[in-house]
């Protein structure tokens, strides 16, 4: 198996102002005495340019990205907007706008190959329902989301996984380790038959209420390669702690 270095992202998801932005420059300074682990932050939109300048060189990202280089998509934001304003990694495919914004498998992979184009770090969702597990199609319904929301290239080290159970988003529910094992190794196997080799390079991220005091046991369960933090990731007291976990491992 492939040791990756970790990846923790904290998405900040509508939430935050620019009297936080204090945060992330303590997240920033946590994050250079972590040996080993890849941080970075993805605020509101509003926040990317204010956040970059009190980043010091920690990455900042959005939290979506359009598939069109620009036109008449009100309320929406290209790749290059992200560009001019320093981003340097993006989400697409997060469950709450798989749910909310109804999008599908083919508009996550059309804004996945738009930002990968742009050379833009791209985190592609993907995640069951509780319906889905209590079906026992968990399996199936993550890697055929997978198999649909994947571009067609790997880009080398910038295309990143994140499972993220959407029964345990926000919920205080976490997945087993048994669970999350099981899923991050079908994903695996998913991402090498597609792939090939690099599907062996790809990071695959766990979301799913994230917090310190389960961080280095998710982190310690084969191919968790980071995590993609949510509601802990709002503060330097409560993200800190998992990247120093993420550090341990």
């Amino acid at each position: 198996m492939e040791v990756h270095r970790k990846l923790v992202v904290g998405n900040w998801k509508m939430n935050g102002n620019l009297n936080q932005l204090g945060e992330i420059a303590a997240i920033a300074a946590a994050a250079k005495e972590a040996a080993g682990v890849d941080v970075a932050i993805c605020p509101p939109f509003t926040l990317i340019a204010a956040a970059v300048a009190r980043s010091g060189g920690l990455p900042i990202g959005g939290q979506d990205v359009h598939s069109a280089e620009s036109g008449a998509h009100t309320g929406n934001v290209s790749a290059p907007m992200l560009q001019e304003v320093h981003a340097r990694l993006v989400i697409v495919g997060h469950s709450e706008r798989r749910a909310e914004q109804h999008e599908t498998d083919a508009e996550v992979r059309a804004k996945a190959e738009t930002a990968l184009r742009h050379g833009l770090q791209t985190i592609v969702c993907v995640g069951e329902s509780e319906m889905d597990r209590a079906a026992r199609d968990h399996v199936a319904v993550v890697t055929a989301q997978l198999e649909g929301s994947l571009p067609d290239q790997a880009h080398d080290g910038e295309l990143v996984v994140a499972y993220e159970p959407i029964w345990a988003i926000g919920t205080g529910n976490v997945a087993t380790p048994e669970d999350i094992a099981e899923m991050h190794a079908a994903i695996r196997a998913a991402l090498v038959e597609r792939l090939g080799e690099f599907g062996e390079r790809i990071r695959i991220l766990y979301g799913g209420s994230v917090k310190a005091d389960n961080a280095a046991a998710i982190f310690a369960v084969p191919h968790v390669d980071g995590a993609l933090v949510g509601g802990a990731s709002l503060t330097a007291d409560q993200f800190v702690p998992i990247i120093e976990a993420a550090a341990a491992h």
